[in-house]
């Protein structure tokens, strides 16, 4: 299937032209579905898209005002690979201001996204045939990152029970000879799960049995959490000689097009990922960075825009799973962060409304597209089939009548 995929969209150019690695990569399920509710809505159809993982609010004043300024003061030229010294002090005193750690300016290196940031990682530590556990749902990048850096993922799967977040003994069963690295994210993209203190405790009873393990923790939602404050894995100082945080603007200071990630690491693997970017991207846009630096001067505590923001999530997230709660057949979880809900919809495979039989995730996602005009994402992108994703990054209004969509849909699925 995923051969045919790229055959499809490479069917103008002679195959042989193009490298086993692009063919055998998967396209990215959220790009891809967000391309199909664009081409359907450039039709006229009234598409509602749940299917980005993007804030639908705007980058704080200050920060636009940051990146207005750094245009007119022409700062405009090419600026260091790892990124500029004011943003790499900007992200240190971020990281003892919100999350309690001690890192130096040096020991950060700036990104394209946060998706870079993770890429680059992999390619500094991996070599042919090593192993990258993955708790699985994961973020849908997470599996092609490993393997295009020709590392092999190694999946561990959760259950709603479990609100899909794996415990000791699972990590622990999954290590072999050749793990190399542990990649996950908290808040989680897609479950919206959030890994308490206690629980990451666990997991790093088993890193100290493992030290050359190396753990990367993607904490690109850590503001958008409502139940506890974020609880990072940095605070756990006898990992620090290994561990890789990943962070970024895109999505606590609703930043994404800025396209700035970074990550906090052990200086090996900093200076390993700046001698890679300083090949293939060099540094990263001087814009984008002087307006990264006033954000990153707000914090939840002293910045009503990023308040704002989160209660806004909160509200949507109680609202949005009342709605699905309605929908019978549907098993969800409360999610405790990020702006995603994850519902088990598998009671509805093997149901047809009479046209469509629905196998998958895959086939219940263009069923709902094209006959509720409500764009999600199919789980088994994410690693678990029997779910979907939908983000509740958008408006009031528009979550409602996605919901009354969906519950009509589902109503048509009979057996």
């Amino acid at each position: 299937m995923q051969s045919q995929i790229v055959n499809n969209q490479f069917k103008n150019i002679d195959m042989g032209t193009l490298s086993q690695r692009v063919i055998n990569m998967a396209e990215s399920a959220t790009l891809k579905m967000t391309q199909k509710s664009r081409e359907l809505k450039a039709q006229g159809i009234d598409i509602i898209s749940l299917s980005i993982g993007e804030p639908d609010f705007n980058t704080p004043v200050s920060a636009k005002q940051a990146g207005i300024d750094a245009i007119n003061n022409n700062d405009t030229h090419y600026p260091p690979v790892p990124g500029t010294p004011a943003l790499r002090k900007a992200i240190a005193e971020k990281l003892r201001r919100d999350n309690g750690l001690d890192y130096k300016d040096s020991d950060i290196i700036v990104s394209n996204g946060a998706k870079q940031a993770i890429t680059t990682t992999f390619f500094a530590i991996l070599d042919k045939g090593d192993e990258v556990i993955i708790p699985a749902p994961f973020w849908v990048s997470y599996p092609e990152m490993v393997k295009l850096a020709d590392g092999t993922p190694v999946f561990i799967y959760t259950t709603p029970e479990q609100h899909f977040k794996i415990n000791a003994k699972q990590l622990e069963e999954a290590i072999t000879p050749k793990t190399k690295a542990f990649i996950f994210s908290t808040p989680c993209n897609p479950s919206g799960s959030v890994y308490t203190k206690e629980e990451l405790a666990s997991l790093v009873e088993v890193f100290k049995k493992h030290p050359e393990i190396i753990i990367i923790s993607d904490e690109i939602y850590e503001f958008i959490q409502y139940e506890h404050k974020h609880e990072s894995m940095g605070q756990f100082t006898e990992l620090k000689d290994r561990l890789v945080i990943v962070n970024g603007v895109a999505k606590g200071y609703a930043m994404t097009g800025w396209r700035i990630g970074y990550i906090a690491a052990p200086m090996a693997i900093v200076n390993a990922c700046n001698k890679i970017q300083g090949q293939y991207t060099s540094g990263i846009c001087t814009i984008s960075q002087a307006a990264s630096v006033a954000a990153m001067q707000l914090s939840p505590e002293n910045s009503e825009e990023v308040q704002n923001m989160c209660k806004a999530f909160r509200a949507r997230r109680d609202m949005f799973y009342k709605l699905l709660m309605e929908i019978p057949g549907i098993k969800l979880s409360l999610p405790a962060g990020a702006f995603y809900m994850f519902p088990d919809v598998s009671a509805y495979y093997g149901k047809s409304d009479g046209a469509t039989v629905i196998k998958n995730s895959d086939d219940l996602c263009m069923y709902l597209l094209y006959n509720a005009h409500v764009a999600c994402v199919a789980g088994g992108a994410f690693g678990n089939d029997n779910c979907i994703r939908l983000s509740y990054a958008t408006s009031d209004d528009k979550l409602r009548e996605a919901a009354r969509r969906l519950k009509e849909a589902f109503a048509k699925l009979k057996n």
